[in-house]
């Protein structure tokens, strides 16, 4: 737990720029404000144990999870059966990058470090456990995912009421999945966590995708027990393809981050919503600049493209997303500037990525101030926090209200 927040080095001085945006605002994203925003984090991600999958799993199966190889010369890769090996560097971190290293390791002092950052509730996610989709047997990523929902409804299960983990699922094992699901929806998930592509690898028009019918059963479960889908960036397919000069910022950008627009295309294109109408869906830390461009992208495409579309919609595909669909973001300016025209407001959700390098913690009230002031007070309620709430299903206080 911080109990206080130390002043930031040189390399995170920026995160205290501000234009002092709030002063004229209704409520505050401060934690020490008289009237404060309800927020929702929509993405946080634990503090797993490294032996989580070691202890739950099978012994035969423990040379096959993701770990750390030792080559000839001594040096370290990281070890994941979807994943090129990457050599593991030995940075050393400090000041406030070491903090948010150290930070949210058990519930409580979770519930301690957000609340320093203004935070009521938080939408969780695997950390080391983003690699439990990086296989190609769907089986065997079944059972990690398991595994990790044991270990985060123990842990966290008791504070669900503001730390509110996602049911993992390898949706490739369909039969599999709905099983799992129905256990998670008993035990009391708000939410199911599923990758980008339900078979994990680059694109190959030969892996079924969530755009076919035979992952019907799978959106019939979902819809029956209720619960919103997310698709956190970096699953489905190895996020560090690039290497070389510059390719911390091209695996971020391009194999990170842009691939999460194809399962929101998938569900919105074909037809799986007209099926099944009340599946809500989303995109997880990939931001929002790039969803009134992609629902753009795609009713040109249905419409110009009549004679190849199949099969026919009740709606265009962008209506889908604003039905029924959500994203998430920590800094967008160019997604928040264009909310309101494009008719988003009510499917954005801030996040602070909480305890990540590329969040906001431990300052996401400055964040905020600098990036939400073209929002009017309703619409910086409904992205903080409310719109959060009613997807999954959060009590707002009174106080809020």
């Amino acid at each position: 737990m911080s109990e206080a927040i130390p002043e930031p080095d040189e390399n995170n001085a920026w995160r205290l720029d501000t234009g002092n945006e709030s002063k004229s605002w209704a409520r505050s994203p401060y934690p020490d404000a008289e009237k404060k925003y309800f927020m929702v984090s929509a993405d946080g991600h634990v503090q797993e144990p490294r032996d989580l999958w070691q202890k739950r799993m099978p012994e035969e199966l423990h040379g096959r999870l993701p770990g750390v190889s030792i080559d000839k010369k001594g040096d370290q890769f990281q070890k994941t059966e979807g994943f090129r090996p990457v050599r593991i560097r030995n940075i050393k971190m400090e000041g406030e990058d070491a903090l948010r290293n150290a930070s949210g390791r058990s519930p409580e002092t979770r519930i301690a470090d957000l609340a320093l950052d203004g935070v009521d509730a938080e939408i969780l996610f695997p950390n080391l456990g983003l690699t439990i989709w990086a296989t190609p047997d769907v089986e065997f990523s079944q059972l990690m995912c398991q595994a990790w929902n044991d270990w985060a409804w123990e842990e966290y299960g008791p504070y669900n009421d503001r730390l509110a983990p996602m049911g993992a699922i390898a949706a490739g094992d369909v039969e599999g999945a709905v099983a799992e699901i129905e256990r998670l929806a008993k035990l009391g998930f708000r939410g199911l966590a599923l990758p980008c592509k339900p078979h994990w690898g680059p694109p190959n028009h030969e892996d079924p995708n969530y755009n076919l019918p035979e992952f019907d059963p799978l959106w019939a479960c979902i819809q029956d027990v209720n619960l919103p889908v997310t698709f956190h960036i970096s699953t489905g397919r190895d996020p560090r393809t690039s290497r070389g000069n510059g390719g911390a910022v091209v695996n971020y950008a391009v194999h990170s981050l842009a691939p999460t627009i194809e399962p929101i295309a998938n569900l919105c294109a074909s037809g799986v919503i007209d099926r099944f109408p009340q599946l809500k869906f989303g995109s997880i830390e990939a931001g929002i600049g790039w969803v009134a461009w992609a629902l753009e992208a795609m009713d040109e495409a249905y419409k110009k493209h009549h004679m190849f579309v199949r099969p026919k919609l009740k709606y265009l595909p962008s209506e889908y997303f604003k039905m029924n669909g959500f994203a998430s973001f920590q800094e967008d300016v160019t997604g928040l500037n264009g909310a309101r025209e494009a008719g988003l407001v009510d499917n954005f959700l801030w996040a602070n990525d909480f305890p990540h390098h590329e969040g906001t913690w431990p300052h996401s009230a400055q964040a905020i101030e600098r990036t939400m002031g073209m929002l009017n007070e309703d619409e910086r309620g409904k992205i903080l926090g409310l719109n959060a709430a009613r997807i999954f299903g959060f009590e707002v206080p009174e106080r809020y209200r």
